[in-house]
């Protein structure tokens, strides 16, 4: 079961560049939650953040009851065994083979025999689908396999919080649909807390439960999926369905002029909600919630043609 991350107020600057202020949000237990933003907006920086690798200027961050931001080392050093982190490259250690890149959390933080580390290396290996190249090098295979094994080695300690710093970086649509139905597999099999960093605008309509946006120094919006997904907030409208109406520009904010030509022009209607990704064996996850039942409960009407199975996976414009 996964835990839940409260952060209250948080703030963080690299000394007179403030990179986001007074964040707040609930990354609730057990559920995939999507972090959004564009280019430069701190995203990467909040998961560091998030994870004590990085001190906030001001706020908290409470874990099981303790704040990470202020606990001494020692209680961040247990607080962190409660993370599996995916990184965006994988971050292999290039002179060992696959088995021993993911084998080394254990060997470190463990004290396991040789046999039991093998039985956990291989399980978890198994779970991403890598049996059979645990005697490869990170060089010796695509970046799609070495996301899945930078995934298995995140997962050896059995973390309830696992974090995805851009897990698509640098694949193809194809490995990209592929890691999002892994991703989705392992929250339904093991029910711990995701989070997850992207730019893909397709991962955020169909994978997670919660959607949030960093933008212009704040956090624009966090909330259940359908909620940003039907949001006519100019910020979030723009941002999730991949249009070019509205305030944001090449250089994040457009300029007063570029705001004053648009002026008047009519925004592309919104595109249609599409279904959440299932697990593989059909079953809901546990937090996932029925399509469309947060639409009815605040008495919001979808766009045209939402949660159609013609629709699932498809991003605006498709």
């Amino acid at each position: 079961m996964g835990v839940e991350i409260q952060v209250n107020d948080l703030t963080k600057s690299f000394g007179k560049q403030l990179i986001w202020g007074d964040v707040t949000l609930t990354v609730p237990a057990g559920e995939i939650c999507v972090m959004l933003g564009p280019s430069g907006t701190g995203k990467s920086v909040f998961l560091k953040t998030l994870i004590g690798l990085l001190k906030p200027d001001k706020g908290s961050i409470i874990i099981e009851g303790t704040d990470i931001a202020s606990c001494p080392e020692r209680e961040l050093y247990e607080i962190r065994k409660l993370f599996g982190v995916l990184f965006q490259d994988g971050a292999m250690f290039g002179s060992m083979n696959l088995y021993d890149n993911v084998a080394f959390p254990l060997r470190e933080h463990t004290r396991k025999s040789e046999s039991e580390v093998r039985d956990v290396v291989m399980e978890k290996m198994d779970l991403v689908g890598l049996l059979g190249a645990e005697d490869k090098l990170p060089g010796e295979i695509s970046g799609g396999m070495r996301k899945r094994a930078g995934l298995a080695r995140a997962l050896v300690l059995d973390p309830e919080i696992v974090l995805f710093d851009e897990p698509d970086s640098g694949l193809d649509p194809v490995r990209t649909a592929f890691l999002n139905q892994l991703i989705v597999d392992l929250n339904a099999q093991i029910d711990a807390t995701f989070l997850i960093v992207t730019h893909d605008i397709n991962t955020a309509r169909t994978v997670p439960d919660n959607i949030g946006l960093l933008y212009h120094r704040h956090l624009a919006m966090f909330g259940p999926r359908e909620q940003l997904l039907s949001s006519e907030e100019p910020v979030v409208r723009q941002f999730l369905n991949a249009q070019r109406v509205g305030p944001i520009g090449m250089s994040e904010e457009k300029d007063a002029d570029e705001l004053a030509a648009e002026a008047g022009q009519e925004l592309p209607p919104l595109p249609p909600i599409p279904l959440q990704l299932d697990p593989s064996n059909g079953i809901p996850r546990r937090s996932q919630r029925p399509a469309g039942e947060w639409c009815r409960e605040h008495g919001v009407t979808p766009p045209p043609g939402s949660f159609e199975s013609s629709n699932a996976g498809l991003a605006p414009g498709a």
